[in-house]
């Protein structure tokens, strides 16, 4: 009911410019104004990764919530997790605006954020305050990420997970959005290694993730993924939006600089699920993102290699009632295998 009240009013809110309009998201969910999304309860859809238990395996990507302002909202979305940030340790304007563009045709968004954010003061009251009355079972992430003008990435990430670890159930490393300039340098093997070694030692016994991007090569897949292995990371997510322009984006849009994320992505981003789980032998838990908006593009990226799923652009074409959609028809596709739990169908493409 509430997804197709939100198709029938999207084209009248697509007549907004996108960044006016998650500005009016954050407020409404803020004040309370969204209206009840559903909530999945089933053992099946449970599981236990990095010493924590998710209630499902849908979450919600970094990007929407870069301040920690509306953890609680989110979670009563039937979001079994949520990612917060990105955040730096200064508050940053981030790129000049416009700096998001759509292509609905293709459910497809452009972004040239450049991790705009309130900075660590502001981020960390906001989860503090979060954390005094958190949502029972709901898993809450950090993402973090260098300031613009910093020459040293790892100083402003051991800040942040100094800053940060205590109230984080997981922090994930951003290295891979394409809007900071020499931020994907940090995936190169060498740069990498130092990095990693630096910020474990600083993590303590919070679980530490790295977020990768899809435009790696599969030589350079095979590097990193050594490199995560050797480190004893707990994970990666898989992927961060591409700099690819396929053809069929619509003119203009497909001109626009930043990153692609949505439908066009989908493909590629399990495909380097579906590599990442063999280099590693499926002993690296991955959370899966890229062009997810339904259940079977989640179960895609499970049997890809994915134990846990993240969409953000879904939420954008699909509204606030995605995440219980996803998970309400998970548990059909799981019957329909025959499966008792999810982790059963981690990895199966390859098998």
């Amino acid at each position: 009911m509430l997804s197709g009240l939100y198709k029938l009013a999207r084209p009248a809110l697509f007549q907004i410019d996108a960044e006016t309009a998650h500005g009016l998201m954050i407020k409404a969910m803020k004040a309370g104004a969204l209206p009840p999304c559903g909530k999945t309860e089933s053992e099946k859809l449970q599981q236990k990764l990095f010493g924590l238990t998710f209630k499902n395996p849908v979450g919600l990507a970094a990007g929407f919530d870069k301040n920690a302002e509306v953890i609680t909202p989110i979670l009563k979305m039937d979001f079994g997790f949520a990612e917060a940030g990105t955040v730096t340790p200064k508050p940053q304007d981030g790129n000049a605006r416009p700096r998001i563009f759509r292509d609905p045709k293709n459910e497809a968004v452009i972004n040239r954020m450049g991790f705009p954010n309130k900075g660590l003061a502001v981020f960390k009251t906001n989860i503090q305050n979060y954390r005094k009355n958190p949502v029972k079972g709901g898993i809450v992430g950090i993402n973090i990420g260098m300031n613009k003008d910093q020459t040293d990435a790892a100083a402003d990430y051991t800040l942040l997970i100094r800053e940060l670890k205590d109230y984080a159930d997981y922090l994930t490393v951003n290295i891979s959005s394409p809007n900071t300039p020499g931020l994907r340098d940090l995936q190169q093997k060498d740069n990498l290694a130092a990095l990693l070694k630096t910020l474990m030692a600083e993590r303590g016994t919070t679980p530490l993730l790295v977020k990768l991007a899809p435009d790696l090569t599969e030589a350079q897949q095979e590097e990193v993924a050594g490199v995560l292995m050797a480190a004893k990371v707990d994970g990666a997510i898989l992927c961060n939006t591409t700099l690819d322009r396929p053809e069929i984006l619509a003119p203009g849009f497909r001109d626009e600089k930043g990153g692609l994320s949505g439908t066009p992505v989908r493909a590629k981003s399990t495909a380097a699920i579906r590599n990442f789980y063999r280099l590693t032998g499926g002993k690296l838990p991955i959370i899966g993102v890229g062009g997810i908006s339904s259940a079977t593009h989640a179960y895609e990226k499970i049997r890809a290699g994915a134990s846990l799923v993240q969409l953000y652009t879904g939420l954008v074409y699909e509204g606030p009632a995605v995440a219980h959609s996803i998970n309400t028809e998970l548990l059909k596709l799981m019957d329909r295998d025959g499966l008792t739990s999810i982790t059963q169908a981690v990895g199966t493409d390859g098998q």
